[in-house]
């Protein structure tokens, strides 16, 4: 099988790359000039155009992970966060379309997509009402790839990723709880009561494997995430536990645009494919806590 991961520098992608590289043929590729010593394509970041890479090199399965992953930003600039997520959703099956029909298109969506939900646990046919540019933007591009299913027979699947979270990412709650410490005292967004289904970025890549195998790629759609709802408050007591329980910590009751109130998923339909998640919270936070340490 021959794989290609498209935004194979970023966070989730360089977990894809390292994971599918290890088993089968897999090429990379991002905006970045340089990648190491991975089969490599760079697109312009200026003028992306995919056709030259679908036209020389036939793929079996695309992952796309690439996009803008960032609420607060999408509210702040929102033509950005649209190209990043729709325009570049459009490029790549319009390609796939033209010069690589059979090839399985995966794209990373996201629990944005639902906005504030109706009930919990969120499962795959709850009503899709996105809160922010970001939730927006990966609903346009999921309906493109509903869009090119129905209508040039492409073979996609979109999985809606909960809060991911792991080494190497350097956004989001956890690495703003390590950043806040530098200027005390630490006063976070919210009540404290909001919560999410944290999702280490391993258990994604395990998951996304998973669907790569099993799903029928016929426009399924996939929840990732653990299963489990954890307030903020939990989550930022369990980080501060292992990286320094001196410190304290305040809610200030300030809400963000975009954000919901509260998640968590049911994620029965990638469970029926096999899917256990292996790694809680606690354990997690444990690597990201090592990890944040050594490069600071």
């Amino acid at each position: 099988m021959k794989i290609l991961i498209i935004g194979c520098n970023g966070f989730l992608g360089s977990y894809c790359y390292a994971y599918f590289s290890k088993h089968y043929y897999t090429m990379g590729c991002d905006i970045q000039p340089e990648c190491g010593s991975k089969l490599y394509i760079r697109i312009d970041p200026i003028r992306p155009d995919y056709n030259g890479l679908f036209q020389e090199h036939k793929f079996d399965v695309c992952i796309n992970c690439s996009g803008a992953a960032n609420v607060a930003e999408s509210v702040l600039y929102p033509e950005k966060d649209f190209s990043l997520n729709v325009q570049n959703v459009q490029s790549q099956l319009a390609a796939i379309a033209l010069h690589n029909p059979l090839c399985k298109y995966l794209n990373m969506s996201s629990a944005a997509v639902y906005g504030n939900p109706e009930y919990l646990p969120i499962d795959e046919e709850h009503p899709l009402n996105p809160i922010s540019p970001y939730g927006k933007h990966k609903k346009m591009a999921e309906d493109l790839c509903h869009y090119y299913h129905l209508n040039h027979g492409l073979n996609t699947c979109v999985v809606r990723i909960f809060s991911a979270y792991g080494e190497g990412l350097k956004k989001q709650l956890f690495w703003d709880l390590g950043q806040k410490t530098k200027n005390p005292p630490v006063v976070l967004y919210g009540s404290g009561n909001e919560s999410r289904d944290f999702v280490h970025a391993a258990d994604v890549v395990a998951a996304i494997a998973i669907v790569v195998a099993k799903s029928k790629f016929d426009g399924d759609v996939v929840n990732v995430a653990r299963g489990e709802e954890i307030s903020i408050r939990e989550a930022a007591e369990t980080f501060y536990g292992l990286f320094d329980n001196s410190i304290g910590f305040t809610f200030g009751g300030e809400e963000r645009i975009g954000d919901p109130i509260n998640w968590v998923a049911n994620i029965a339909k990638l469970k029926s494919m096999g899917f256990d998640a292996t790694i809680d919270l606690k354990s997690g936070l444990a690597r990201y806590v090592s990890w944040l340490v050594e490069n600071e």
